[in-house]
């Protein structure tokens, strides 16, 4: 399938920026690189009835929360969303349009983390930090005013590797129970060696240098790249993890990762929908100001989410 016309509109625009490559300048940097993106790309945040940032004990010290409630006076099934940027740019607030979308499409509450990045806090400071964040929201439900038996999580991108690995660390500890895990573009194999990460890895926004630069701020050493925690692909099996929407993108250098992560979720008898969205690139959900197809991306995704809350 061609590439879909308004991501090639985003990839000019970006040409036409000359913004550096984030490979090529500090992490501090690429973070404001990245958030001073978000106002170009990023469409007009979705009203909701409450937004309200908390703060939670943490591993590594009180970790912040941004909350979300479409709808006032009702008790709502609870997504905990982890944000993408290759585990060292992002945070709550260049996610907040995606999570305002989830929340009102997805008729649930959200609670975005924002939890420690690379390199100054190195894997596996963002599991441990992702793993407390969503047991906190099962423990204190009836605070936040949400039903915590209905409870999923979710991300995109390196967020979308987090979602998958708290879904795993959940089945072995036996809680919290998850409903759900929604996973977009996820990273699911550090090792960089799938076919999609040769074909797609310039060109197309995030590139193979940028993945590379991504691991070496986030992990430790190669050793890491094996662990299951950085490569839930890895997993010695998938059986018994939370039901799961994952979402691809064609043009993207984690595509076959994250097809074969649906793959291999499908064949350990856990209930998966697979969604491959063919002409597009990494990262699109989130730039529904220029790329049109955002928006129903995020809205399947949200429909995922409604329909394991139940």
């Amino acid at each position: 399938m061609p590439l879909d016309p308004d991501a090639q509109i985003l990839l000019d625009m970006v040409r036409v920026a000359n913004r550096p490559a984030f490979e090529t300048v500090s992490p501090v940097e690429a973070r404001k690189l990245y958030a001073a993106g978000r106002p170009v790309l990023a469409p007009e945040p979705m009203p909701v009835a409450e937004v309200r940032d908390l703060t939670m004990p943490g591993p590594g010290g009180k970790i912040p929360l941004r909350f979300y409630r479409p709808v006032a006076d009702k008790t709502l099934p609870v997504l905990v969303f982890f944000h993408g940027g290759g585990w060292v740019v992002g945070s709550i607030e260049t996610h907040d349009t995606v999570c305002r979308h989830l929340a009102v499409a997805g008729a649930c509450a959200v609670v975005s983390v924002e939890y420690r990045m690379g390199p100054e806090d190195k894997f596996p400071a963002a599991v441990a930090d992702c793993v407390a964040a969503t047991e906190w929201v099962a423990e204190n439900g009836s605070t936040l005013g949400v039903d915590t038996a209905r409870l999923a999580v979710g991300g995109d991108s390196a967020g979308g590797n987090l979602a998958a690995v708290v879904s795993l660390v959940a089945r072995d500890r036996g809680r919290p129970r998850l409903s759900h895990q929604l996973l977009i573009y996820p990273a699911t194999d550090a090792g960089m060696a799938h076919p999609s990460v040769a074909r797609y890895g310039d060109g197309y926004l995030l590139t193979r240098s940028t993945m590379r630069w991504f691991y070496e701020q986030y992990l430790r050493g190669p050793d890491d790249v094996a662990d299951w925690r950085v490569s839930p692909l890895r997993a010695p099996d998938l059986v018994g993890v939370a039901p799961a929407y994952v979402l691809t993108a064609g043009y993207d250098p984690l595509c076959d990762e994250g097809d074969d992560y649906a793959r291999r979720l499908a064949a350990a008898g856990v209930p998966v929908r697979h969604r491959r969205f063919d002409g597009q690139i990494h990262g699109f959900a989130a730039n529904g100001k220029v790329i049109r197809a955002a928006a129903a991306a995020l809205d399947e995704a949200a429909a995922a989410l409604r329909a394991a809350f139940g």
